[in-house]
């Protein structure tokens, strides 16, 4: 039988934390990037929200909700705007912005837009 080789992750540690979400495999967005995933939801007809949490519990189902979500909300720059709050807010925290999707009423995506650092 061969060995399993586990994840090397460490929660404490953002720059080497478990991978969460879907660009979390690449390089921290960039503020074009995050401007063009944005406008993907805004065109997809979603509806933005935002959450955050403590590193060490990023694995964790629940994420602290930031405000409501932004139900047709349609300026990019509105949605950034919140997330800079969001950030500025908990500035140790991971923050994340989903694409609510009202017809599958699911997330369609998912993305961690700011990584936090442990105090």
């Amino acid at each position: 039988m061969s060995d399993m080789q586990d994840y090397n992750s460490s929660l404490s540690d953002a720059a080497q934390s478990r991978k969460f979400e879907t660009f979390s495999y690449l390089p921290p967005l960039s503020k074009e990037s995050a401007r063009a995933q944005i406008q993907y939801i805004v065109d997809k007809g979603w509806n933005p929200s935002i959450e955050h949490t403590e590193p060490e519990n990023a694995n964790g189902a629940y994420w602290y909700m930031w405000k409501l979500p932004m139900f047709g909300e349609t300026d990019v720059d509105a949605i950034l705007a919140e997330l800079e709050n969001c950030h500025k807010a908990h500035p140790n925290n991971h923050v994340r912005l989903l694409g609510l999707d009202n017809f599958a009423q699911c997330a369609g995506t998912s993305m961690v837009v700011y990584r936090g650092t442990a105090v």
